[in-house]
């Protein structure tokens, strides 16, 4: 019996002892994202009085209903990069007294600001062209915000034009870094180049 018993245990002992994977889980990897080569095209759109170089791969698309509807949106664009699956919106605004000109920076200010809840950070940087009349601000937002890029633009008499990166898709700041450090340049490069008409 104690023969029985000793088999016995030593077959569970060794039924039990079967080798088995252990599985752990697999590290997040991100989708890899073929950049296109950097070039610059002039950009001159119909009804806006600037001109400035923007990256071949963004195409300007402009809302032409909302544009015959009503004439201030008649210089609003969105330049569309499908390869990065993100957007730049411009709206362009002219104005003629100090009041207008007020309240614009006001609303650039508050748009930035409405980012305050998610955002980590936030940096301005001047923005100053004195050659060609243009003065205003960028703003670069941390965290995981709407736009983590938006400027302003202005001669501070009759012209004014607002700018934000959009992606479009949920925005982590981790995994968008290197797409999001890719279209600043680009965007740094037309605010450069940036020209009233």
């Amino acid at each position: 019996m104690q023969k029985l018993i000793l088999i016995l245990a030593t077959t569970l002992f060794f039924l039990s002892c079967k080798d088995e994977k252990i599985y752990l889980p697999k590290p997040r990897i991100y989708p890899k994202v073929v950049y296109p080569a950097k070039e610059y095209k002039k950009l001159t759109l119909d009804n806006c009085p600037f001109e400035m170089e923007v990256p071949v791969y963004f195409k300007p698309n402009n809302d032409i209903k909302k544009n015959q509807a009503e004439e201030q949106y008649k210089c609003w664009y969105d330049l569309y990069c499908e390869e990065l699956n993100s957007y730049i919106h411009l709206s362009y605004i002219s104005f003629d007294d100090r009041k207008t000109f007020d309240k614009l920076i006001a609303d650039a200010f508050e748009m930035a600001d409405k980012h305050n809840i998610k955002a980590s950070y936030r940096e301005e940087l001047k923005i100053e062209n004195a050659e060609a009349n243009v003065h205003g601000l960028l703003f670069e937002i941390d965290g995981p915000v709407a736009t983590p890029l938006q400027f302003y633009m202005t001669d501070s008499l009759q012209h004014f034009i607002r700018g934000s990166l959009y992606f479009n898709a949920g925005v982590n700041r981790d995994s968008i870094a290197p797409v999001f450090d890719f279209l600043k340049v680009d965007m740094g490069k037309m605010i450069e180049t940036f020209n009233w008409k």
